[in-house]
């Protein structure tokens, strides 16, 4: 691919915004050499503006998405992409959330360019694992993880019963939900159901990728280890 496409869908501006880019040599080598657009160069060799370029095309990234911010590119309020670097929302392919955090939800969130990738993470036949962490405006009753376990619990509205859920009480009102599915809503409607209500929700793992020391707000590229940790 030329560079002046590589570097136009990784964000930076047009093609031919990334063509003054050429000429007014802010694309240079990691020793300072200015580049030219025909220069056939690898990737994490460029700078601009003496900065490396961001992750190439099959960018996976996670965050720390805080409460209120929504999933969304169009949301009239806080959306995830104002956590990322601006140029980020105008990659080509387009940088998408791998499924979705509602605005009161916090945690661990992916996003993707790599579409085949995206639908393997999401994919009911992945069975990937996500753990919720809860805090409660009641005690718990004690009868909830067998509910939860069972495989049988019918959600209001929903034509098929639940898969089998786990849950870890730490306390009567805090708790944690692993699920191995994503239904809209599904750990409230699920506490709901049993006649409780979720206060707090927060997720702090998909498969075996948790958030370590990300602090909300924050986000990083995944390399390799951390893919091999979501089993996808």
């Amino acid at each position: 691919m030329k560079l002046v496409k590589h570097i136009a869908n990784l964000g930076y501006g047009s093609r031919k915004e990334v063509q003054w880019m050429f000429r007014e040599g802010r694309i240079t080598d990691a020793a300072g050499d200015v580049l030219y657009a025909d220069d056939q160069v690898e990737h994490d060799a460029i700078r601009v503006d003496g900065e490396p370029l961001d992750p190439p095309q099959g960018l996976l990234l996670m965050l720390n998405k805080p409460v209120g911010y929504t999933c969304s590119t169009k949301d009239s309020g806080r959306i995830v992409y104002d956590l990322l670097p601006p140029r980020f929302r105008l990659r080509s392919p387009l940088l998408s959330t791998v499924g979705r955090l509602d605005r009161d939800t916090s945690g661990l969130l992916l996003l993707t360019d790599d579409g085949g990738l995206l639908h393997r993470i999401v994919s009911p036949k992945a069975q990937l694992s996500k753990r919720y962490d809860a805090t409660l405006a009641q005690d718990l009753r004690g009868d909830e993880g067998d509910v939860f376990a069972s495989g049988t619990l019918m959600l209001e509205s929903e034509q098929t019963p639940l898969k089998p859920a786990t849950l870890e009480v730490r306390d009567p009102r805090n708790a944690s939900l692993v699920l191995t599915e994503g239904r809209y809503h599904q750990v409230r409607r699920m506490f709901a159901a049993v006649g409780n209500h979720v206060e707090a929700l927060h997720r702090s793992a998909i498969g075996g990728l948790s958030l370590d020391d990300l602090a909300p707000g924050e986000w990083r590229a995944l390399g390799d280890e951390d893919r091999a940790r979501l089993g996808v």
